[in-house]
């Protein structure tokens, strides 16, 4: 199903969006206000939301597609119930002003998907679109891109193990302290943004260190920061500059100019399933273990049998010393 959580949309908008996807032989759907107009938003907050959740609720919606970023999520995020996705978890794709949604899933443990809009599948590179339909049908779980610039780690090579979480830097930026701040410790933490004030990038890197997001990760990895602003003053700094001063002083490493974030090589990334990241200068391969849809719900069932498994297995042991103890002794 499309939804528009945020910037409001009309159909020649994600006509090219729409058209893929039925290519892709997928049973397209729009929400009830999907082309909904107030002010700058898709509708107003309680229909954008009651779109959402309609989505969610729907057990025949296989993947929640978001038509727009923009802005205007967070002002819907408190109204939804995301508890159907313990249950039924299913993908929700988009990225921007999505990054709220992504936050959100992740501190529920439900993974989720940081790639295009509808809006801009029309500017992806076809391989892009392949790969996101390949993750969508479960044909392919692994990413290889060449040409990473920028590092910090004098040529060494790193294998990493870890989810893959973050999104916008303006919107994580937003939602720390709220029930959508995302934990960072031990994960691999991915960030991009776009149109801001250099100072502003500089305020907010500074405000993410200063609340331990920047602390134990098991590595930075940064998508475009590009097209920024300055004043008449300048700021001194380029984002990128901004990113690595900001983190100069941590030991995990750090890679700029993954394709990733809005480009027209906007890569998807698969947030909050386990991942092994082989990192050189150049080079980046990431391959993602079980990327099904899998919510907390499940996977505390699944640690609830291997457990009871576990101590059913203790008790035969058991039970099986006894009674040769009993015969023998």
């Amino acid at each position: 199903m499309i939804i528009a959580p945020a910037r409001k949309i009309s159909l020649t908008d994600i006509s090219v969006g729409v058209d893929t996807l039925k290519n892709w032989g997928l049973k397209v759907t729009f929400s009830e206000h999907l082309f909904d107009d107030c002010d700058q938003f898709a509708g107003a907050d309680n229909v954008r939301a009651e779109d959402l959740q309609k989505a969610i609720n729907d057990k025949d919606v296989k993947a929640i597609f978001c038509a727009r970023g923009g802005y205007g999520t967070v002002r819907i995020i408190d109204k939804i119930d995301f508890s159907p996705l313990i249950d039924y978890p299913k993908w929700i794709i988009g990225f921007s002003d999505i990054t709220v949604l992504h936050s959100k899933l992740h501190t529920l443990g439900i993974c989720s998907l940081h790639a295009d809009v509808l809006t801009t599948f029309g500017d992806t590179k076809d391989s892009n679109m392949l790969y996101l339909k390949q993750i969508l049908f479960d044909e392919k779980t692994e990413f290889h891109h060449k040409k990473l610039e920028q590092t910090n780690d004098n040529g060494n090579r790193y294998k990493i193990e870890g989810e893959i979480i973050g999104g916008n830097i303006s919107i994580l930026y937003s939602l720390l302290g709220s029930d959508c701040d995302i934990n960072t410790a031990g994960k691999i933490l991915f960030l991009e943004d776009l149109d801001e004030y250099l100072y502003h990038i500089d305020r907010m890197m500074i405000c993410l260190k200063r609340a331990k997001k920047l602390d134990n990760l098991k590595a930075l990895i940064i998508g475009d920061v590009s097209q920024m602003n300055d004043n008449k003053i300048p700021f001194g700094k380029t984002a990128k500059e901004i990113i690595a001063e900001t983190v100069s002083g941590y030991d995990y490493p750090v890679y700029y100019d993954f394709p990733a974030g809005h480009i027209k090589n906007n890569t998807p990334i698969i947030f909050g399933v386990p991942a092994t990241m082989e990192i050189s200068p150049n080079e980046i391969n990431i391959k993602y273990k079980n990327p099904e849809v899998e919510s907390s719900g499940k996977k505390y069932l699944r640690l609830l049998m291997y457990t009871v498994i576990f101590f059913l297995a203790i008790w035969g042991i058991f039970k099986l010393c006894a009674l040769l103890l009993a015969k023998y002794l």
